[in-house]
């Protein structure tokens, strides 16, 4: 459900999910899974998984007023994939981030969610509202995962901590809206103090692909192509 290029996100993602819920309350679709997000149980205060939430909440009042309907949300970690916004800064060595960087959270590869995905799918064995975590193999901070990615590429690459008002200065500079400031923002701020995801790690939720397997088959070649890969020691 991504917003495009709204000045709002938040409101962007309500929007497009209110035609999506009525959509598949049109057809009659009988089973639905949302790509959500860990953070989207809060409702409110995490940026633009917010507008996950009001999707969420769109979908889920579609099914309740019709027992035929299905719908699961997946609440996804943080995506594998993410990295591949950050090649300047891997490349430099130091990646600037909001949280504590010895904070463990879950990261998942793309992949292994649309796996998920594409079984609940093709099963007809549940029904009504579900939510279902896709945690990948473990919990990591950034310490952890930038040291699995250094080590994948050959070269040093740690994380710096920085202030919330510079992050912000630094994502208005590039031109981004106030609300598309505060969306990216609160990803991070919001699940930053006190927060425990509403499903806990389990093997259900645990799912196979590494952070060293990703970023050898992506993050790695995707260096190379642009030509600031290091070499390999």
């Amino acid at each position: 459900m991504p917003p495009g290029e709204a000045d709002d996100p938040v409101a962007a993602y309500a929007e497009v999910g209110e035609i999506v819920a009525a959509a598949v309350a049109e057809n009659r679709i009988s089973r639905t899974v949302l790509q959500s997000s860990v953070g989207a149980e809060l409702r409110q205060g995490a940026g633009e998984i917010d507008g996950l939430a009001r999707v969420e909440e769109a979908l889920d009042r579609v099914v309740a007023k019709d027992a035929g309907l299905a719908v699961t949300h997946l609440r996804c970690g943080y995506f594998f994939s993410n990295l591949l916004f950050e090649l300047d800064s891997i490349q430099s060595g130091t990646v600037n981030v909001l949280l504590p960087t010895d904070k463990p959270f879950s990261w998942v590869a793309p992949a292994d969610i649309a796996a998920v995905a594409a079984s609940l799918l093709l099963r007809a064995d549940w029904s009504g509202r579900r939510v279902q975590a896709v945690h990948g193999p473990q919990d990591l901070s950034w310490d952890d995962a930038l040291a699995v990615v250094g080590h994948v590429l050959g070269r040093t690459v740690t994380a710096h901590r920085v202030a919330d008002d510079d992050m912000r200065a630094t994502l208005a500079g590039a031109g981004m809206s106030p609300a598309q400031v505060e969306a990216i923002m609160g990803m991070s701020t919001g699940l930053r103090e006190g927060f425990v995801p509403e499903q806990p790690r389990t093997p259900v939720t645990t799912t196979d692909t590494t952070l060293g397997a990703w970023a050898w088959a992506e993050l790695r070649p995707t260096l190379d192509a642009t030509g600031s890969r290091a070499p390999d020691l």
